[in-house]
């Protein structure tokens, strides 16, 4: 039996629809059936399920209000991904939990790979880069998967910002110093089953292919609703924003596709296909 915390995000959203296709068996919690923080309640909740793999999709995601919210960031971020990945050991299920492109400074220009040192920028970025550390240190049995700029279904994330911004304005402005990858949901999902696959544990990239910048993703949005506004370019400083963030964090997944025998799909069929869902459930 595979647990999914955080089940209702985007991540999780798309784990729940992949093993409905595949009729595989699952329990998806979020925080209001079972708080991750407080790990003797998830023990005590496992008991008796048989749980075979732990899959972690929750998380504290707000970069900015976690300058405020240090300690819950860390809770969450941190300290529960180690628990979720002892308690995994305990009952001898494999672990698969996330971390972020957000724990490199930028300084780098090129791609960054699994073995680049992290010099995490913001409260969110450390906690994050503590919790790769301490699930890497706790379980051998464990997946860390770093990823950037997720959107899906499940949730809220920029390509659906940019769609409500854009809503009755034929003027908007779009920072243009920020460039990663965007990563569809559904992909990332998908992906990470096939790497589970492989039973080689450890550290990878998983982020759709090409680079952005946040200015190039909201663009080929906007091209693709048929919006006919002018988009102008923004610099991060101008919106003083709380959380520090680097200018650069592309991945480099080839550690993952070279395992797999696989390319990632693009960034722009991964928000043409979101766009479709979208579509279809009326949203746009």
């Amino acid at each position: 039996m595979i647990l999914i915390t955080g089940a209702n995000g985007q991540l999780g959203s798309d784990f729940k629809r992949i093993f409905n296709e595949k009729n595989m068996e699952y329990i998806g919690t979020d925080y209001k059936e079972l708080d991750i923080t407080d790990i003797s309640k998830v023990e005590e909740f496992l008991k008796d399920k048989n749980i075979n793999l732990i899959i972690n999709c929750a998380a504290y995601n707000n970069v900015d209000k976690a300058e405020e919210e240090k300690d819950l960031c860390y809770r969450l971020n941190a300290y529960s991904p180690r628990d979720l990945a002892l308690l995994a050991k305990k009952i001898g299920a494999e672990y698969i939990t996330y971390s972020t492109d957000f724990v490199f400074d930028g300084k780098k220009k090129s791609p960054y790979v699994e073995e680049d040192e992290v010099n995490p920028l913001s409260v969110y970025s450390q906690s994050k880069a503590l919790g790769e550390k301490l699930v890497l240190e706790s379980y051998d049995k464990a997946f860390v998967i770093r990823t950037s700029w997720v959107f899906g279904m499940g949730n809220n994330n920029f390509n659906k910002q940019v769609i409500n911004w854009s809503k009755g304005k034929d003027s908007l402005t779009i920072v243009d110093d920020q460039v990663s990858s965007p990563t569809y949901s559904y992909d990332l999902a998908l992906y990470t089953l096939k790497l589970l696959e492989t039973k080689k544990y450890g550290l990878y990239h998983l982020s759709n292919s090409g680079v952005a910048s946040k200015y190039d993703q909201g663009k080929y949005v906007l091209d693709s609703i048929g919006w006919k506004g002018t988009l102008n370019r923004g610099k991060s400083s101008d919106f003083n924003l709380p959380a520090k963030r680097a200018e650069y964090s592309k991945l480099d997944s080839s550690k993952l596709e070279n395992l797999i025998g696989e390319k990632l799909p693009t960034w722009e069929s991964g928000i043409d296909r979101f766009l479709k869902e979208m579509r279809e459930k009326g949203e746009i």
